[in-house]
């Protein structure tokens, strides 16, 4: 029996020293192939290819940069409430060669300074368990799309099995963030849950995926008849 959900309440030590191993962290999925596999293929097929796209919580920024890099032509708008995340991602936009196709934003998510259907596509990764209150920002990626642009979220799920809970505590790198992971999976959602979130929601036309750790729901927001 899957457990209830526990919000995370690490989320404010993410400053200094949380933001480095943070960092750390996601560089080491990256070079181990996982955030390419597991979070950035999802959102390549679900067709966000070209265009203006937003990534709502682009943390450390790899994730957005590496899915600039696998399209051609697109421009991206980064959006997180951390300035030390922000302050990492435009030094390895730099690294990277990408400034100028990227921009970094540091706003609330359930407030976002864009106007009406501005995107061509939204997508986010790792973020959702992070909400304290997701309903509004995800009625915010459903304003700020414009009409027949697509959305992509990717995250854990509470429901994976427990050996494969065990398996992402051990294979944490830097083993400091390994609390921090499980800490994520208790606040995940599960299948079902997520079902009957984003039923609550503007976002229409959704469907969901899962993997053996984690989930993807896709969609696309209806074109004007």
């Amino acid at each position: 029996m899957t457990e209830a959900r526990t919000p995370q309440t690490d989320l404010k030590e993410r400053r200094g020293f949380f933001a480095q191993i943070y960092d750390d962290m996601t560089h080491f999925m990256l070079t181990e192939g996982w955030l390419k596999a597991q979070y950035l293929v999802p959102i390549i097929r679900s067709g966000i290819t070209s265009g203006l796209v937003l990534e709502v919580g682009s943390g450390p920024g790899y994730l957005g940069l590496e899915w600039l890099k696998s399209t051609e032509g697109t421009t991206l708008k980064c959006l997180d409430i951390d300035e030390s995340m922000i302050a990492t991602a435009r030094k390895h936009a730099n690294q990277y060669g990408l400034s100028d196709r990227v921009e970094y934003v540091k706003a609330d998510a359930s407030q976002m300074p864009f106007e009406d259907e501005h995107f061509d596509a939204v997508f986010s990764n790792c973020s959702l368990h992070e909400w304290a209150h997701p309903e509004p920002i995800l009625n915010e990626i459903n304003r700020v799309l414009r009409s027949g642009g697509r959305y992509c979220i990717v995250d854990l799920r509470r429901d994976m099995r427990p050996r494969v809970k065990r398996f992402l505590w051990a294979q944490t790198q830097p083993e400091e963030m390994r609390p921090t992971c499980l800490s994520a999976i208790e606040a995940s959602y599960t299948v079902s849950e997520i079902q009957a979130l984003l039923s609550r929601t503007k976002l229409q036309n959704w469907a969901i995926d899962k993997n053996f750790w984690g989930f993807t729901a896709t969609g696309q927001k209806p074109a004007r008849g």
